[in-house]
Protein backbone atom coordinates (compact mmCIF):
# COMPACT_ATOMS: atom_id res chain seq x y z
CA UNK A 1 0.00 0.00 0.00
CA UNK A 2 1.48 3.90 -0.81
CA UNK A 3 0.37 6.44 1.30
CA UNK A 4 0.46 9.99 -0.30
CA UNK A 5 -0.78 11.59 2.63
CA UNK A 6 1.41 14.33 3.93
CA UNK A 7 -0.44 13.98 7.47
CA UNK A 8 1.88 10.74 8.23
CA UNK A 9 4.74 13.51 8.32
CA UNK A 10 3.16 15.75 10.99
CA UNK A 11 4.42 14.80 14.29
CA UNK A 12 2.93 15.43 17.77
CA UNK A 13 5.86 15.92 20.46
CA UNK A 14 4.60 14.59 23.38
CA UNK A 15 5.12 17.08 26.78
CA UNK A 16 7.69 15.97 29.27
CA UNK A 17 5.72 16.64 32.60
CA UNK A 18 2.86 14.92 31.10
CA UNK A 19 2.12 10.94 31.37
CA UNK A 20 -0.69 9.32 28.62
CA UNK A 21 -2.38 6.76 30.45
CA UNK A 22 -5.13 4.12 29.17
CA UNK A 23 -6.40 0.89 30.30
CA UNK A 24 -8.44 -1.69 28.30
CA UNK A 25 -10.59 -4.59 28.96
CA UNK A 26 -8.52 -8.13 28.52
CA UNK A 27 -9.58 -8.16 24.68
CA UNK A 28 -7.67 -4.39 24.40
CA UNK A 29 -10.80 -2.27 24.07
CA UNK A 30 -10.29 0.99 25.95
CA UNK A 31 -12.16 1.78 29.10
CA UNK A 32 -10.51 4.81 30.02
CA UNK A 33 -8.23 6.98 28.80
CA UNK A 34 -6.88 10.25 30.59
CA UNK A 35 -7.41 13.80 28.82
CA UNK A 36 -3.33 14.07 28.06
CA UNK A 37 -4.05 10.72 25.54
CA UNK A 38 -7.46 12.09 23.89
CA UNK A 39 -5.28 15.81 23.52
CA UNK A 40 -2.12 13.70 21.94
CA UNK A 41 -3.70 11.30 20.04
CA UNK A 42 -6.71 13.72 18.31
CA UNK A 43 -9.81 11.11 19.66
CA UNK A 44 -12.68 13.01 22.02
CA UNK A 45 -12.93 10.42 25.28
CA UNK A 46 -16.37 9.32 23.33
CA UNK A 47 -14.38 7.91 20.43
CA UNK A 48 -11.65 6.14 22.21
CA UNK A 49 -13.77 4.59 24.90
CA UNK A 50 -15.23 1.11 23.38
CA UNK A 51 -12.78 1.07 20.30
CA UNK A 52 -9.51 -1.17 19.92
CA UNK A 53 -6.48 0.01 21.71
CA UNK A 54 -5.07 -0.65 18.47
CA UNK A 55 -6.81 2.55 16.88
CA UNK A 56 -4.43 4.01 17.37
CA UNK A 57 -1.47 1.51 15.87
CA UNK A 58 0.50 3.35 13.12
CA UNK A 59 0.92 1.75 9.67
CA UNK A 60 5.01 1.62 10.74
CA UNK A 61 4.76 -0.47 13.39
CA UNK A 62 5.85 -4.30 13.04
CA UNK A 63 3.23 -6.72 13.97
CA UNK A 64 6.02 -9.10 15.96
CA UNK A 65 5.95 -5.87 18.54
CA UNK A 66 2.63 -6.12 19.54
CA UNK A 67 2.84 -10.00 19.45
CA UNK A 68 5.43 -9.36 21.84
CA UNK A 69 2.90 -7.17 24.24
CA UNK A 70 0.47 -9.34 24.07
CA UNK A 71 2.82 -12.23 24.64
CA UNK A 72 4.25 -10.62 28.12
CA UNK A 73 1.36 -9.47 29.61
CA UNK A 74 -0.59 -12.96 29.22
CA UNK A 75 2.05 -14.23 30.89
CA UNK A 76 1.61 -11.90 34.08
CA UNK A 77 4.67 -9.71 32.92
CA UNK A 78 5.20 -5.95 32.48
CA UNK A 79 5.93 -5.09 28.80
CA UNK A 80 8.22 -1.92 28.48
CA UNK A 81 8.94 -0.91 24.34
CA UNK A 82 8.55 2.03 21.98
CA UNK A 83 6.11 2.55 19.90
CA UNK A 84 4.87 5.22 17.39
CA UNK A 85 1.59 5.98 17.41
CA UNK A 86 -1.28 7.17 14.92
CA UNK A 87 -3.09 10.15 15.21
CA UNK A 88 -6.92 10.72 14.21
CA UNK A 89 -5.48 12.96 11.69
CA UNK A 90 -3.18 10.70 10.12
CA UNK A 91 -0.04 12.49 12.45
CA UNK A 92 1.90 10.82 14.67
CA UNK A 93 3.48 10.39 18.12
CA UNK A 94 6.47 8.77 19.55
CA UNK A 95 6.24 7.51 23.28
CA UNK A 96 8.05 4.98 25.82
CA UNK A 97 4.84 2.56 26.90
CA UNK A 98 4.97 0.53 29.69
CA UNK A 99 1.42 -1.81 29.86
CA UNK A 100 0.68 -4.23 32.57
CA UNK A 101 -2.00 -6.45 34.02
CA UNK A 102 -4.41 -4.86 36.75
CA UNK A 103 -5.27 -7.74 39.56
CA UNK A 104 -8.32 -7.38 42.24
CA UNK A 105 -8.13 -9.87 44.53
CA UNK A 106 -5.39 -11.99 42.62
CA UNK A 107 -7.49 -12.23 39.25
CA UNK A 108 -6.55 -10.07 36.38
CA UNK A 109 -9.59 -7.81 35.38
CA UNK A 110 -7.56 -5.60 32.88
CA UNK A 111 -4.47 -3.95 31.18
CA UNK A 112 -3.08 -0.18 32.13
CA UNK A 113 -0.13 1.44 29.74
CA UNK A 114 1.54 4.29 30.94
CA UNK A 115 3.53 6.33 27.99
CA UNK A 116 5.89 9.28 28.63
CA UNK A 117 7.90 11.30 25.76
CA UNK A 118 11.33 9.92 24.10
CA UNK A 119 14.12 11.63 22.76
CA UNK A 120 14.85 12.46 18.79
CA UNK A 121 17.63 9.68 19.07
CA UNK A 122 15.37 6.84 20.36
CA UNK A 123 12.77 8.18 17.96
CA UNK A 124 15.25 7.61 14.80
CA UNK A 125 16.81 4.66 16.47
CA UNK A 126 13.47 2.98 16.62
CA UNK A 127 12.18 4.17 13.31
CA UNK A 128 15.17 2.77 11.78
CA UNK A 129 14.34 -0.86 13.55
CA UNK A 130 11.14 -0.88 12.60
CA UNK A 131 11.70 -0.33 9.17
CA UNK A 132 14.03 -3.16 9.15
CA UNK A 133 11.88 -5.48 11.43
CA UNK A 134 9.01 -4.94 8.60
CA UNK A 135 10.97 -5.83 5.70
CA UNK A 136 12.88 -8.63 7.27
CA UNK A 137 9.01 -10.04 8.12
CA UNK A 138 7.37 -9.03 4.53
CA UNK A 139 5.26 -6.80 5.82
CA UNK A 140 3.81 -3.45 4.36
CA UNK A 141 6.51 -1.10 3.73
CA UNK A 142 5.44 2.78 3.51
CA UNK A 143 6.16 4.75 0.79
CA UNK A 144 6.02 8.66 0.39
CA UNK A 145 5.24 9.85 -2.52
CA UNK A 146 6.36 13.43 -3.30
CA UNK A 147 3.63 15.29 -6.26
Amino acid sequence: MQYNESEFLIETAVPEDELIISRTDLQGIITHANETFCEISGYKLEELIGKPHSVVRHPDMPASIFKNLWETIKNKKQWIGIVKNLRKDKGYYWVKAIVSGVYKNGELVEYKSLRTPISFDEKLEHQKLYDKMRQENCEKQRKIIYE
